[in-house]
């Protein structure tokens, strides 16, 4: 099988990947994305893949992979729903059709997640796969029987758009989240809401890669902050397993990578899974931050 070019276009960076037959990496490379320029994102997708091309010296790819935030409308072939607002509205599936003169199957970025790990990650051996990004954003994925499910809408899984279910009183008073409704699971699961969510109750603004290693060093105002995180994933992922019940729930993106969250989520989610001792498997993305264009790879296939 001949060589399959995917594209990861998150809101931080562009990385380009080729995958081999077996699904091994023969090239990457990534640069900072240019997120709020939509031209400019357009011309670092188109630069990425000519510097694969030459490197390995390809051919013209026939078919290029690309995992995006938000999806294309169905009906008005045109960018909605993504949190790089740039994109939003924009044609742009068309767009990259012809500025790498080949055909360009867009995905969901959670949706490439779900499809890579199923295929060969953390969830190879489950029947239905439910994947989670808790990055920048906060999305999700569903696959069954290693087949992607999109939906009427190409909305399947759009899990971090969904608000925050069983809340407190003191979850119901916050800013609306970028998509206009207030209380989304992105505003509280997200590397950035987590941030927030510790900036709101502590008047102190630091980074989510601050607070864990704060909350490591016996911070106790970081560590509030995260038992706070896991029982708000834990609730999520609780309505997951009531709505889908999957064979496994694999995460990725940055808060996947604090490896405190994996002991306590089945706690976590048990009080909120309906009549169930609740054994749903909670797995880190078995390729890691790979996962996104490993999954847009695969879409060539």
């Amino acid at each position: 099988m001949k060589a399959q070019i995917g594209i990861d276009l998150g809101g931080t960076k562009i990385e380009v990947a080729v995958l081999d037959g077996q699904g091994q990496f023969m090239f990457r490379h990534r640069k900072s994305s240019p997120s709020h320029s939509y031209p400019a994102i357009l011309n670092t997708i188109a630069e990425l893949v000519t510097l694969a091309r030459q490197t390995l010296a390809l051919p013209a790819p026939t078919v290029v992979g690309i995992g995006m935030p938000g999806c294309l409308d169905a009906q008005t072939q045109r960018v909605r729903g993504s949190n790089t607002q740039a994109m939003n509205h924009q044609p742009l599936k068309a767009d990259l059709q012809h500025v790498l003169g080949c055909e360009v199957r867009l995905e969901n970025d959670a949706n490439c997640l779900a499809l890579s790990e199923a295929m060969d990650g953390a969830g190879a051996q489950a029947q239905v796969v439910f994947a989670a990004i808790l990055g920048t954003g906060c999305g999700g994925g569903v696959v069954v029987n290693r087949q992607l499910l999109s939906g009427r809408h190409a909305i399947a899984g759009e899990w971090g758009h969904n608000p925050l279910p069983w809340p407190r009183a003191e979850e119901l008073n916050i800013a609306p989240c970028w998509c206009g409704q207030t209380g989304c699971l992105e505003t509280w699961l997200s590397g950035t809401g987590f941030a927030l969510d510790h900036a709101r109750a502590n008047g102190a603004e630091r980074s989510a890669v601050e607070i864990i290693q704060a909350m490591r060093h016996g911070d106790s105002s970081a560590t509030a902050s995260f038992e706070r995180y896991v029982n708000r994933l834990g609730r999520a992922l609780a309505q997951v397993v009531n709505l889908l019940d999957p064979d496994c729930i694999v995460l990725g993106g940055g808060m996947s990578n604090v490896q405190e969250i994996y002991p306590k989520i089945q706690a976590a989610m048990q009080p909120y899974v309906f009549g169930i001792q609740v054994n749903t498997p909670v797995l880190a993305a078995q390729h890691g931050d790979s996962s996104g264009v490993r999954g847009a790879a695969w879409l060539c296939r």
